[in-house]
């Protein structure tokens, strides 16, 4: 794009040079303003063009754009769900809208309940919060908020897993290059990839045509959080491509099976930081890569887990490292999806 100077000297250069063309003239005066409006509108025309290609997207835009060129739509967070089981004296009343929760999230009671004889009630909660931030391990949900009457305590006998976060702008922009570049049609391979992805809270799919013979599919996915998908999430899957697909084929849709990966390591920490602290952000940091390389790699890295570990605040030096017991790449079979375990010292 021409800057004001360029632009002015070309106008300036189509004037006569009988006249007077210095700065301050009457000339140079006149047309630096029409030069400097003239920049501003290139620059405006730029910022237009760069709307019509969708790496320069983001946000609303990026969603427009593409739901009016494909019909995708971004998928938006969900709030996680489970089921905890509360103890209390017998008749006393758990009413909707009643709070549980772990030391950093609450859920919402979801109807009314009077615990019977059994002392014992499974209510059925909702989280507060829309997204990966309800999804806690089993008995974490162990606090009342709120004190209730005659209620002595209450768990979560499972870990909670099926909160979502919305899709990212990357993630929508992802899919929509897999419609452009994979197109779909007449239920080939790439038909069911995009049905099952259609549905909130899947990541990732791969799909086995011909599995166990002539008109079979299998289905294999994990969710948006890098993990083995849940039951009520292959149930999802399996119905909204039931709704989709063409007659004959016989599909079956499971979750990516876990390959743990367990940690040994020796850490030397920087002075002031607590071990288990630092664990704790190890095992994070580690977690997201796992995400973020779940269905696209076919190992985990040693040296890239190494890496991960010496780059985590609170870590001066490491020896020893030990991935599932060795020192090699651990393999993640096609359908496999590799999570964190833990790490031992």
């Amino acid at each position: 794009m021409e800057s004001i100077k360029e632009i002015h000297n070309r106008m300036l250069k189509n004037i006569s040079d009988e006249y007077d063309k210095t700065e301050g003239s009457f000339f140079y005066d006149s047309t630096k303003p029409a030069a400097i409006e003239f920049a501003l509108m290139y620059m405006e025309l730029e910022e237009v063009a760069n709307k019509l290609d969708v790496e320069n997207l983001f946000d609303e835009e990026l969603e427009r754009f593409v739901y009016q060129r494909t019909g995708i739509k971004r998928k938006q967070a969900t709030r996680s769900t489970t089921i905890v089981v509360i103890s209390g004296a017998e008749g006393s009343g758990i009413k909707k809208g009643d709070l549980v929760g772990t030391d950093t999230v609450n859920f919402i009671v979801q109807e009314d309940i009077i615990i019977d004889e059994s002392g014992q009630a499974r209510v059925f909660v909702v989280c507060e919060e829309y997204g990966f931030v309800g999804n806690v391990p089993a008995n974490s949900i162990n606090k009342f908020p709120v004190s209730i009457p005659g209620l002595i305590d209450v768990y979560n006998p499972e870990p909670v897993t099926n909160g979502y976060n919305s899709e990212t702008d990357d993630e929508l922009r992802k899919r929509y290059y897999d419609k452009l570049q994979r197109p779909a049609k007449a239920g080939n391979k790439y038909h069911y990839e995009q049905w099952a992805k259609e549905v909130v809270g899947v990541g990732g799919v791969r799909v086995v045509p011909r599995w166990n013979g002539p008109l079979t599919v299998k289905v294999v996915i994990i969710d948006s959080n890098g993990q083995p998908a849940s039951k009520d999430l292959i149930g999802n899957v399996f119905n909204h491509i039931e709704s989709e697909r063409p007659f004959g084929a016989n599909v079956t849709v499971v979750s990516a099976t876990p390959v743990t990966i367990n940690i040994s390591v020796t850490l030397v920490l920087v002075e002031g930081y607590e071990e288990l602290r630092v664990k704790e952000n190890i095992s994070k940091n580690i977690s997201e890569y796992l995400k973020s390389i779940a269905f696209k790699t076919d190992y985990v890295s040693y040296a890239q887990i190494g890496s991960i570990i010496l780059d985590t605040d609170g870590v001066l030096d490491y020896s020893d490292l030990l991935i599932n017991s060795g020192i090699s790449n651990i393999p993640i079979l096609n359908e496999e999806v590799a999570i964190m375990g833990v790490i031992n010292q």
